[in-house]
């Protein structure tokens, strides 16, 4: 080598993405390097310009602009620029122009492409713009007034109380003075000052220990006192809701909206450090949320048939498009979606049981897949099954739980979500299992990881108890946290697994177009996008034993456990949301215009900025399942 291209090689192995290659191929870059100059205020690239070479700042600066003048990015020493240009469609998509005089190392196109093949690492690099895709997916964000307020926003005045020595009679006076419809119940003083000790001086963690005791509202007084004619001066104790959901005041208003969501409440105590500072109601959220999520769940809760459930899928649709529509991220949607389909589920139970009379058995109905994750939208069809307990007997009681399991699938058909093509449904005996069969299936596909046994865990290992005896899909979720966590060629062969659906882009990373029925030449954004991007990000989760269900959470889970590469975990969320809402707005807008909602869309129909950053958001697909292979070398094989 000749004594300039000694000093290039040596200043190129400083900075990445060639500081992780060998030093060799180092060598073999400077050999191939051109050199420019340019004088401060010189435009290097302008929009529309071919390019065929790589940029990287030996000395100097450079400004990146948008193709409307508007500043991009600032880049110095030691850095590169047109990586996206070279990989998209050597088109130039982002100006550059110097405000220093600069001096440019320029890699030939031939040998950048040769490196991004060869090596994972320089790929990773170049192909992913974490500003391009992370800037797309916080525009977004910042258009969601729920993502950023607090709930402290959203309260309206201090909370009115009294104590459990109050009566009902006082308690409804306390309420009507204030005219409040929640009343909340604090342990008296004599309570807190006889608290338990441990021999060690530690108060015992028991509900004595709380501050709150309870609530009462307007609907228990109704329901509660006056329709059963209950004495006016009996206890309060006696018909307060005890240990009343609540959440933190450092939540987030989306946060209450969820809560309130999920477990169909009117009024929701907010606490800071477990003290009262407000009770948010529905009304207080209505100018955020616009009632429709809230008003769905307590819409199907007083249907009275599958008829009456049945007729309101129109109006579901129209939920989504709102929420689509007011600026709610895919988080958002999907959380609110799947509440809206657990409670179809949970409705038709109440009906089920009134049909057919009360269960023989204890038993907790499982929604599974995306419902369980929280990542529920309008396309969908119903994962479900039973657990049992483990006194069940098939000839003693499998006619009951066969009658029940039908009875709600093929209502949740009628309500929209249609059979699953798989059959996995309670309907079918094989996913109907006592609690105990139910660990001893787990445990034989983790001991056992056959094609089938991996298929079934991408399914049953995202779980959510929906009815009956909820706590024991806790359980049956944080025994395959433990026993997962615990089985490295378990994890292997599930990240084998999770390559299998590939992101669809080429070689020059245009995109791939797949035949998809009556859609033609289109891509599935789930089964090429959403889908594997949950598989991996369920592997990375049970290997750091996480027990959260939602892939969001997951992915807060697997940052803080600090098995993925700095920034991995950050352009994981930003291309599961950018997918996501791609896919969302879709859906959407074939529902606003009469159409059958589907999962594939065809490329031609997206904006420049959509397919930009759809492209970006695949690439760190791919890049992530190339990870897998190094993270859980079996994979690779």
């Amino acid at each position: 080598m000749q004594a300039e291209q000694v000093e290039i090689a040596g200043f190129l192995k400083q900075y990445p993405p060639f500081d992780e290659l060998p030093e060799a191929e180092v060598d073999e870059i400077a050999c191939q390097v051109e050199i420019s100059y340019f004088r401060a205020g010189t435009d290097i690239y302008l929009f529309g310009d071919e390019i065929h070479e790589l940029s990287v700042i030996r000395s100097g600066a450079v400004e990146i602009y948008r193709r409307n003048g508007d500043l991009y990015n600032r880049l110095s020493e030691g850095e590169v620029f047109g990586q996206l240009s070279l990989l998209m469609s050597q088109k130039v998509r982002l100006p550059a122009r110097t405000i220093e005089d600069s001096l440019i190392y320029f890699i030939p196109e031939v040998l950048f492409m040769s490196l991004c093949e060869r090596y994972d690492s320089f790929a990773y690099f170049v192909e992913v713009d974490d500003n391009l895709l992370h800037q797309a997916v916080s525009d977004k964000q910042e258009k969601s007034d729920l993502m950023v307020s607090k709930v402290t926003t959203l309260i309206s005045r201090t909370p009115v109380m009294a104590d459990t020595s109050a009566t009902i009679r006082q308690a409804a006076q306390k309420m009507t003075e204030a005219g409040v419809s929640s009343l909340l119940i604090m342990h008296s003083p004599e309570n807190l000052l006889n608290r338990s000790v441990s021999p060690d001086g530690d108060e015992l963690s028991d509900t004595s220990d709380r501050l709150l005791a309870g609530i009462i509202t307007d609907r228990d007084l109704r329901t509660r006192v006056v329709a059963p004619g209950l004495d006016l001066d009996s206890p309060v104790t006696e018909v307060m809701t005890t240990e009343p959901v609540s959440l933190d005041v450092d939540a987030y208003a989306f946060e209450a909206m969820l809560t309130m969501l999920r477990y169909n409440l009117h009024h929701l105590p907010i606490l800071e450090d477990d003290y009262p500072v407000g009770v948010l109601a529905t009304s207080d959220i209505i100018r955020y949320e616009s009632q429709s999520s809230l008003y769905m769940v307590s819409t199907i809760m007083r249907q009275t048939s599958i008829d009456e459930l049945a007729e309101l899928q129109p109006q579901i649709n129209a939920c989504f498009v709102r929420m689509v529509a007011e600026g709610a991220n895919s988080h958002m949607i999907g959380s609110a979606m799947s509440v809206i389909g657990r409670t179809f589920k949970q409705r038709l139970l109440e009906l089920g049981e009134a049909e057919l009379g009360a269960a023989p058995l204890p038993y907790c109905f499982l929604a599974l897949g995306s419902m369980a994750r929280d990542e529920q939208l309008v396309v969908t069809d119903q994962d479900n099954a039973l657990i049992l307990d483990n006194r069940y007997q098939p000839e003693q009681h499998g006619e009951y739980f066969a009658q029940l399991a039908k009875f709600v699938s093929d209502g949740l058909d009628r309500c929209g979500y249609v059979y699953c093509t798989g059959n996995i449904m309670a309907t079918n005996s094989t996913w109907r299992k006592t609690r105990k069969e139910w660990q001893q299936t787990f445990t034989d596909w983790i001991e056992n990881p056959s094609p089938d046994a991996l298929l079934n865990c991408s399914i049953f290992f995202d779980l959510d108890g929906v009815w009956g005896k909820v706590d024991w899909a806790v359980q049956l979720n944080s025994f395959v946290a433990h026993k997962a966590q615990r089985s490295p060629k378990f994890l292997a062969s599930l990240a084998r697994n999770a390559l299998n659906r590939t992101p669809p882009l080429g070689f020059f990373k245009d995109f791939v177009m797949e035949k998809d029925g009556q859609h033609g030449n289109a891509i599935n954004l789930k089964r090429r996008g959403t889908a594997p991007l949950s598989d991996l990000i369920r592997v990375h989760a049970l290997a750091v034993g996480s027990k959260v269900q939602n892939s969001f959470e997951r992915l807060d889970d697997v940052s803080e456990a600090g098995i993925l590469p700095p920034g991995r975990a950050a352009d994981l969320r930003d291309a599961l949301e950018f997918i996501s809402m791609v896919r969302i707005r879709h859906q959407a807008a074939d529902v606003e215009a009469g159409r059958e909602p589907s999962n594939s869309i065809k490329p031609e129909t997206l904006t420049d900025f959509d397919r930009r950053n759809l492209k970006e958001a695949f690439k760190v697909l791919s890049n992530s399942q190339r990870f897998l292979k190094f993270r859980y070398p079996f994979a690779g094989r």
